[in-house]
């Protein structure tokens, strides 16, 4: 599952880590704190139709992906993860997974393990260096009909994305048994490139990215709640002997 994460890094470092060629929208500010339907940083490439080249692009979408077919953006917030085994199957993931794959910047994410008093601590999962790390994603566009003037009468674009989930693996499972798909740096122009178009092809690709190797943390209780922001929420705990943490208000199920 992924349902709340952390990125840290601004639009410059985002570009050189991604190699990005160019970036549009406005620069989305760090968050140590990132929750569902947040405006979240996505790198895409876009095929020239007339050179065949591709752009490496970073822009902004909303976490949550919004189907077209969609009457209300409501539904994002139901659709922040996909599962990596019905991605291909499922109505509103496949077109997306086919066509329009990208990457969502993250330095880490959180997880709350359960207690066997039914409590739940909260744990940062961070790459074993200072490196970004790249959430395998998907993105659709949306038109808002809330939007609509007399000069685009169905309304103004939305670009939405999602985190692709996959099994964890033994290590991660004992805090939980999904854990985001992450692209490691030399897959990461083949998981984006457009012309990776056909259901052999992608399922290639999602068997190809192994699984993360990821340091857990201990971390406070103040990140259960969405209000709370800033680099002290990832800080670790003093004493691991504290008080377990409150379950967070808000947590997501997982899709």
């Amino acid at each position: 599952m992924c349902g709340r994460f952390v990125i840290a890094g601004n639009r410059a470092d985002l570009i050189d880590a991604f190699e990005v060629d160019e970036s549009v929208g406005d620069e989305v500010r760090p968050s140590w704190n990132v929750a569902p339907t947040d405006t979240v940083q996505l790198v895409v490439e876009r095929l020239d139709p007339d050179t065949g080249e591709l752009t490496r692009r970073l822009e902004p979408a909303r976490w949550g992906l919004i189907p077209s077919w969609a009457t209300s953006a409501s539904v994002g917030s139901r659709m922040i993860n996909a599962r990596s085994e019905t991605l291909l199957e499922k109505p509103s993931f496949r077109s997306a997974a086919l066509k329009r794959r990208g990457l969502v910047p993250a330095d880490g994410y959180y997880e709350w393990r359960k207690n066997d008093d039914g409590s739940k601590t909260p744990i940062y999962l961070h790459g074993q260096d200072a490196a970004h790390l790249g959430f395998a994603g998907i993105y659709e566009f949306w038109r808002d009909p809330a939007t609509a003037t007399e000069e685009q009468p169905k309304g103004t674009w939305v670009v939405s994305c999602s985190i692709i989930t996959r099994p964890a693996s033994d290590t991660l499972g004992e805090i939980h048994d999904r854990t985001p798909v992450i692209v490691p740096p030399g897959l990461r122009s083949d998981w984006l490139d457009p012309r990776n178009a056909s259901r052999p092809v992608v399922q290639e690709l999602l068997d190809a990215i192994p699984d993360p190797q990821l340091v857990p943390r201990l971390v406070g209780p103040r990140v259960g709640s969405v209000r709370n922001d800033g680099p002290e929420l990832i800080e670790p705990l003093p004493d691991a002997g504290a008080d377990v943490p409150a379950a967070p208000d808000g947590q997501q199920t997982l899709l």
